[in-house]
């Protein structure tokens, strides 16, 4: 192992945790090819196979299982190294390291450019993920901050709202309740719904705008992608819970229409998290600063909500 590269140990881990090479791939911003030949490339270092493949999927072998975990060791040690030497960069000589929830990707690459705007020399390490993909991420100590809607109740992190987050209920614009004012939400649950998968952060918080109990409602359809969701309510799919930040577009378009429901908005918050024993960087810590003082602002400035018809 002695001839091992970080580069080779950092691909690796992402293969690892993601089970494949496409998404670490994508992940990485390189090639499938350049994945599988630096994980190739640690294999013949390491003298032992870290993957093996049934039908479609790949999983780790013995080796690699162990290998992960001194990997993760490795990484870690280096980012800290990186870390430390930047404290004497102070902000404009930083590198951000954040990840945020998949509804926030409509709003959050502009915040940040905004924010590099501010504080010239500022590298960005920007990652979305899905709710299990982030928390992941804040359990590993892999990014400095997340910005999610439900924070971790089983991890020791700092939770600080800094913006509304409001979900809302949308529809096609021909559907039968456009246009009709205060639906019940008995009358709502009768619809045929597309939803987000059930581990998903919206899943969550429509649990919670629904009275803590889904079990009445009529899933016609569960998808992954808001945008896929998105598509679907427009073709007539059915109605969907959606936030209202990921809508401005079409609500602009008049593709999708916001129906007034009982109960909705449904305000939640968006949180920035990090680890409480987690030593922020001056980079983050600005960054932080900067949410908690104009992100609210900027946010309705990207996004706008407007329920009206």
């Amino acid at each position: 192992m002695k001839h091992a590269t970080l580069r080779q140990l950092k691909v690796f881990e992402a293969v690892a945790r993601l089970l494949s090479f496409s998404r670490a791939a994508e992940e990485l911003h390189l090639t499938q090819p350049a994945v599988s030949t630096q994980v190739r490339k640690l294999e013949e270092h390491a003298g032992n196979a870290l993957f093996e493949q049934f039908g479609k999927k790949i999983y780790l072998t013995p080796a690699g299982t162990e290998l992960l975990q001194i990997s993760r060791a490795i990484i870690q040690q280096f980012e800290a190294a990186e870390n430390a030497m930047l404290q004497f960069n102070g902000v404009s000589g930083g590198k951000l390291n954040v990840g945020v929830i998949s509804a926030g990707d409509y709003f959050f690459p502009r915040l940040l450019v905004e924010f590099a705007s501010r504080h010239r020399g500022v590298t960005l390490n920007f990652t979305v993920h899905n709710r299990e993909g982030l928390m992941t991420h804040i359990a590993e100590n892999l990014t400095d901050l997340a910005i999610m809607v439900r924070p971790p109740t089983d991890l020791d992190t700092v939770n600080q709202p800094f913006a509304p987050h409001p979900y809302v209920i949308v529809a096609a614009p021909n559907h039968p309740l456009v246009g009709v004012p205060r639906i019940p939400l008995a009358r709502l649950m009768r619809e045929p719904f597309v939803v987000r998968e059930k581990a998903s952060d919206t899943w969550h918080s429509m649990e919670e705008g629904f009275g803590g109990d889904l079990r009445g409602i009529n899933i016609a359809m569960e998808i992954r992608s808001t945008e896929t969701i998105k598509q679907a309510v427009i073709a007539g799919m059915g109605v969907s819970f959606v936030s209202a930040h990921t809508i401005s577009q079409e609500l602009r378009a008049g593709s999708l229409r916001v129906l007034d429901v009982q109960g909705f908005p449904l305000m939640l918050n968006w949180y920035v998290v990090h680890r409480r024993s987690k030593r922020l960087p001056p980079v983050a810590q600005a960054f932080k600063d900067f949410l908690l003082a104009d992100g609210p602002a900027l946010i309705s400035q990207i996004v706008p909500f407007e329920a009206a018809p």
